[in-house]
This record gives structure tokens, sequence and C-alpha cells, in this order.
């Protein structure tokens, strides 16, 4: 229903927004305003999308139907995290030589760390939500689903937390914690200070957050 689809989205979305800003890069501050507009605009675009993708679902077969949470998951996901971490698209984040010391700060590598967690989420997402609906499409035209559909809630539940304790590692582990890139891809006033400060420097690293 509309109503159940709203409040669990916002309940998922004020989690996923509270676990993308305690796992954020970077340490520029922000207000209290900024942080609550930030989580206004990541829940209310996550639930305006979901609402928009179950529209659709009606139109749609039922086996295809079953994939829309995930659309609607995979979309929340591409506007929670960067809405969450703008600040460090907007002031950059800490980026450093092998050595650890500090450089400067750049939004480049804040665009590609966040794009980095947004396909880490997805990722993430894919199995749980992509597998368990196939294989309950089958369950539920057998016999005896029909007679017991109060199995339907625990092995939907079962197979998705099963899939969960897999992807969560392994997307995770989809990008180093401590990324990378070229000092080309910099800004050009931080690739100039970095040249100046140490010329050998090629690559920088960061912490991308999770």
């Amino acid at each position: 229903t509309t109503p159940a689809v709203v409040f669990w989205q916002w309940v998922n979305q004020s989690f996923n927004a509270i676990v993308n800003y305690t796992n954020r890069s970077g340490d520029a501050p922000i207000t209290v305003n900024q942080l609550g507009a930030a989580y206004v605009s990541a829940t209310t675009g996550a639930v305006v999308t979901a609402l928009g993708l179950k529209s659709l679902a009606t139109r749609l077969p039922p086996i295809v139907s079953r994939f829309v949470p995930f659309a609607a998951v995979a979309a929340a996901n591409c506007i929670n995290i960067p809405f969450m971490r703008q600040r460090e698209l907007k002031y950059g984040i800490p980026v450093m030589d092998e050595n650890g010391n500090r450089l400067g700060e750049s939004a480049n590598a804040a665009k590609q760390a966040i794009v980095q967690v947004v396909v880490s989420r997805i990722g993430m997402a894919v199995p749980a939500m992509a597998i368990p609906p196939v294989i309950m499409n089958s369950l539920e035209k057998r016999a005896f689903m029909k007679r017991f559909p109060i199995l339907n809630a625990p092995v939907q539940v079962g197979l998705v937390g099963l899939c969960l304790v897999f992807a969560t590692p392994l997307c995770c582990a989809l990008f180093p914690q401590k990324s990378s890139m070229s000092v080309s891809g910099l800004e050009a006033d931080l690739q100039e200070r970095i040249r100046q400060l140490t010329p050998e420097t090629t690559t920088v690293y960061f912490n991308k957050g999770l």
C-alpha cells in the first residue's frame, strides 16, 4: 500500500542517512540546519522516487513488479548519499601522499569517493533484492506455500538475510577504504600546490567513507 511504502522507505532512508553521515569522509564542519536540510532532501527524494516507481509497477508483469523495491533502493542510494555528504562535494575531502602527509582538500576526490560508495551500496542490495523475488515467485506457485501462506514472510526474510551475509562484506571490499587517484585528476590549483610542495608525488590517497 502507499502508506506502507512511504513509512518503510522513510524508516529505511532515515537509517541510511545516519549511516551515510557517520561514515562520511573529510572533516568539513556542518551546522544543525545544514544537516537537517540534507536529511529532509535525502529522505523526501527517496520516498518520492519509491512512490513513482510503485505507480509504474501496476502496469508491469508480476515478476517485474517484484523488482520495483530494488529499483527504489538503488535510486534512493543515488539521492541519499550525495545529499548527506554534500559538504564534501562543496569543500572537498583531505588528500594525502603515500606517507600520510596532508596535501589539501579536493572536491574531485570527494566525487570519486561518493561514486564508489554508491556503487558499493547498490551492489549490496542486488543479491538480497534480486534473488529472493525470483525464488519467491516460484515458491508461491507450489501447493505447500498456498496451504501455509504464513511461511511467506519468514522465508523471504531468511533469503534476504542469507544474501546479505555474503553481499555486505563482498561489496564493502569492492573499493579499498584508502582510495587513490592521480594528481592529474585533481583541481588545477591543488595540482600546482602539490607540484610545489612534493614534485615527486604522482598519486594521492583519501578515505572514501563507507
